[in-house]
């Protein structure tokens, strides 16, 4: 499977800056979708993070999914990976 890497930065509230990759099969391309896909993400962690809007997430490339990305795509319909301050 073929998915698109979006790169994306969130201000948390304690200061640092979230950095983390929201992977989607590269036939989605709305980014209503994916933003709400970080979303999504954001509400599962224990701390607040400032708004997520197109500002902050951009696309970056295309890659092929290894397959733990695409079994998590089909149960959820995305995949992160997360990079920094993530936890």
């Amino acid at each position: 499977m073929k998915v698109s890497v979006w790169d994306t930065y969130v201000q948390r509230k304690d200061g640092n800056i979230m950095h983390f990759d929201i992977l989607v099969p590269n036939n989605i391309t709305d980014e209503e979708i994916i933003i709400n896909f970080g979303k999504l993400y954001l509400k599962s962690k224990p701390f607040e993070t400032g708004k997520l809007t197109s500002s902050e997430c951009n696309f970056c490339h295309v890659e092929q999914a290894t397959d733990d990305i695409v079994k998590n795509i089909e149960k959820l319909g995305f995949h992160i990976i997360e990079m920094e301050h993530c936890n």
